[in-house]
């Protein structure tokens, strides 16, 4: 493709250097919208100046041109914006949405009206679980929105977020993550979509296909194996092989930027067995163009491409070396550079004039980046918001809301559930307690500023729902280990039927994140143990010690390891961080007017120790446990692996309980006997054997049984989340694709090798009560 755009571009130069000056000037083939998109790429690129390219390959910012606080205007800010980095800015700045409009179309307007060659600018902010702008919609946490397993929601998420943004302007969203969550100190296990890489596939792949069905184009990130790195430690290295990555990290990606048509993706801070992922030209240009045929482009991280210096020590960083940056990362396939650094990209110029760089990789970065503004239709569309006063009618709309009260409902896991405690009667006497139920929204990262004033917590939830008595005491702080609002929590659990607990962790918006205020999850805030901190703890043991039923709600970011409130409590509930519903999502599944029908998206270890504890393990891993444990009278029992606790996890992925009870029988395969390339069809009855109408997520696993390398011990290959009748029995059909059972050789070729699978179907990756074996010809 590459020398086809290099040709079709010294063409037009030649015919453009020949006309004669006083012929009328025919319309520019790049403006003809019916035009093939590489004919005009071929003809802008043609026409561009080395200044003009260089400014499609550096981030602005609105705050270049708009006062966020006094809202006034900086024309020569604009102007500087949009001659040295006009070819995108971003816009993730608290404040109303008139204002963003304004200030969006004053930028889009100037590029399109005043700029010699009139290229619209894509137009950035945040957008992993909503529009990041202040009154949007938020929804759950992408680690939550995961245990719906529901990858129909995902998409119609991403077209409400696409929705919402395209009504001021915004044309580019920094999501989805296709990152997997396999290091739980690491602070940004929320963002994920969890531990595996089918289910992270799915669910990103939905989310781009959501967002992009409104022409908001997406970009995925963080490309590639970013979130597992050494220590949990935001940005520091991640180990591991070529195999691993290629087996583990990279097929989610796959999925969301090749089948999705992801227009953009985001490279990473880290670095992968010794190559910065920002400069990694065998993760992004051979594989990813070489291998899958990606043709978008790939932007740096904000400030990402400063750490080749200040952080990887691949070159002088006092000052920056920008000529030594730019070497690294442009020619290995990183295309365009965000900003929060030295805006190293601003010397290509100088660099191009001096000789030190070639044209002809400059000319590939910047066709990637004008070939998906041509294919997102942003020349013909360059603004999309809509009028003020109809603002309102796009963002936050009702039906948004209510879309995300079923998301989140439908991420809610019932953990334990003990003599039935759930569902709640709705006239019985609550006492709702603890840090995480009233006061704030305990919302993830990635929100406005001052969000977590807004919102339904979990005490506005029950108390809407409920019809008995509900009395709130906070019992500790979060962050603290006073206990001195404990007498008032017992007091109020004593004198109620039953107690609602909500502990967890925290993060926090924005600003607020980067200000030094606590937090215990959340990008940069990485943590060594996976404990209630302050005085939860204590708070749970003393509402439990009342002897009054206690349900349990463990409101976080990632996995919470106290296993003695597994079996002390009566009942535990995980809500990963919720949307601004989250209290009525939550008071849905307590009273039982939503059958909980969440999965765990990330295993459970029973502590910090046990990590990492993710369920797809390589053959060979946790072999012949002898667990050893410290039990809460004293006792202690001395086992090997470990010699006082287990390999195995507390909850396993795909964990989850109902108020239904299902049953599985009659496990079939279309064909026992296969090709490598032959779709089958895995059929199973799900018996609902309740008085309650219910959902099962059915799971599909695959275990190649004799490989020539080693290989995970078994890989979700699919699911259906199926609603199934009190009583009723029904015959769930999965799809199995044979190419996707393959491995990567002992010369790292990608193959499907001939030999017995075993297809296993259940409820959750350590419940697989029914097999059978397919043979692959």
């Amino acid at each position: 493709m590459k020398s086809s755009i290099t040709a079709i571009v010294a063409a037009l130069a030649a015919l453009a250097h020949g006309a004669p000056e006083d012929q009328a000037k025919p319309t520019p083939i790049y403006k003809n919208a019916q035009a093939p998109v590489e004919s005009r790429v071929a003809d802008l690129l043609s026409r561009m100046t080395i200044e003009e390219k260089t400014s499609q390959l550096v981030q602005g910012d609105l705050r270049n041109w708009l006062d966020i606080d006094s809202f006034a205007y900086n024309q020569s800010g604009l102007e500087f914006n949009m001659e040295y980095r006009g070819g995108q800015f971003y816009v993730g700045v608290p404040i109303p949405w008139d204002k963003l409009s304004d200030g969006i179309k004053k930028g889009q307007d100037y590029l399109m009206q005043k700029t010699r060659l009139a290229i619209p600018a894509f137009v950035q902010t945040e957008g992993i679980h909503g529009f990041l702008i202040p009154n949007a919609t938020i929804f759950n946490s992408p680690i939550a929105q995961a245990c719906s397993f529901n990858p129909d929601l995902i998409e119609k998420m991403g077209k409400a977020i696409a929705q919402e943004a395209r009504a001021l302007g915004v044309n580019q969203i920094f999501g989805p993550l296709a990152d997997l969550a396999r290091e739980l100190r690491f602070g940004r296990v929320e963002e994920t979509y969890g531990e595996d890489g089918y289910l992270v596939g799915e669910m990103a792949y939905a989310y781009v296909k959501g967002l992009q069905s409104l022409n908001v184009t997406a970009m995925v990130k963080h490309f590639v194996g970013f979130a597992s790195p050494e220590q949990g430690v935001n940005t520091a290295p991640v180990h591991g092989g070529e195999r691993e990555l290629r087996t583990t990290y990279m097929p989610s990606f796959k999925r969301a930027i090749i089948d999705g048509n992801a227009f953009s993706i985001m490279s990473a801070y880290h670095s992968y067995d010794g190559i910065p992922a920002v400069a990694d030209k065998h993760t992004l240009t051979d594989i990813l163009r070489g291998e899958w045929g990606y043709k978008y482009f790939v932007s740096s991280d904000a400030g990402g491409t400063d750490r080749l210096c200040n952080a990887f020590r691949m070159c002088e960083a006092s000052p920056i070396d920008s000529h030594a940056v730019v070497n690294y990362a442009l020619p290995a396939g990183n295309d365009v550079e965000m900003g929060g650094g030295s805006y190293n990209f601003e010397k290509i110029p100088e660099m191009i004039e001096a000789g030190t760089l070639s044209m002809e990789v400059v000319d590939e970065a910047v066709t990637r980046t004008l070939r998906a503004k041509f294919e997102a239709g942003m020349f013909e569309n360059p603004y999309t918001g809509v009028a003020k006063n109809k603002q309102s009618q796009y963002i936050h709309t009702p039906e948004i809301v209510k879309l995300a009260r079923q998301l989140d409902s439908e991420s809610i896991v019932l953990l334990e559930n003990h003599n039935n405690v759930l569902p709640l009667k709705k006239n019985a006497n609550i006492a709702v307690i603890g840090p995480m139920a009233h006061g704030y929204m305990n919302y993830g990262d990635y929100v406005p500023y001052l969000s977590q004033y807004r919102g339904v917590t979990p005490l506005d939830g029950i108390k809407a729902a409920s019809k008995g008595t509900i009395t709130y005491a906070k019992g500790c702080e979060r962050w603290s280990n006073d206990q001195s609002g404990f007498d008032e929590a017992i007091a109020a659990a004593e004198s109620a039927d039953v107690a609602v607990v909500v502990v967890g962790t925290w993060s926090r918006d924005q600003n607020e994140l980067w200000a030094g205020l606590n937090a215990t999850t959340g990008e940069h805030v990485d943590v060594h143990n996976l404990n209630l901190v302050g005085a939860m703890p204590q708070l749970v043991k003393a509402i439990i010690d009342t002897g009054k039923p206690t349900v349990v709600v463990f409101s976080s970011g990632k996995p919470i390891t106290e296993p003695w409130i597994s079996e002390a409590a009566s009942a535990l509930v995980q809500q990963f961080y919720p949307s601004e519903e989250g209290g009525n999502a939550l008071a849905d599944v307590l009273f039982g007017d939503v059958n909980p029908s969440g999965r765990l998206s990330v295993s459970f270890p029973h502590d910090v120790g046990n990590t990492p504890i993710y369920y797809d393990y390589i053959n060979s891993a946790r072999a012949s446990p002898d667990p050893g444990a410290v039990y809460p009278n004293g006792t202690i029992v001395f086992g090997h692996n470990y010699v006082l606790s287990t390999p195995l996890p507390l909850y396993p992925f795909g964990y989850g309980l109902s108020y239904s009870t299902f049953s599985y029988a009659n496990l079939a395969l279309s064909k026992k006997t296969a090709s490598a390339s032959d779709t089958i069809s895995v059929t199973v009855d799900v018996t609902n054997n309740s008085n309650r109408d219910g959902t099962e997520v059915v799971q599909m696993y695959v275990s190649d049984v004799v490989s020539s390398v080693t290989v995970p011990n078994k890989q979700l290959k699919g699911f259906a989340k199926v609603s199934i009748k009190a009583g009723e029995t029904k015959k769930v059909s999965i799809e199995l694709k044979t190419e996707n059972l393959g491995l990567w050789d002992l010369s790292m070729k990608y193959v499907v090798e001939p030999g017995a699978f075993t297809v296993m179907v259940g409820s959750s990756s350590n419940n697989l009560p029914t097999s059978t074996n397919l043979t692959i010809a």
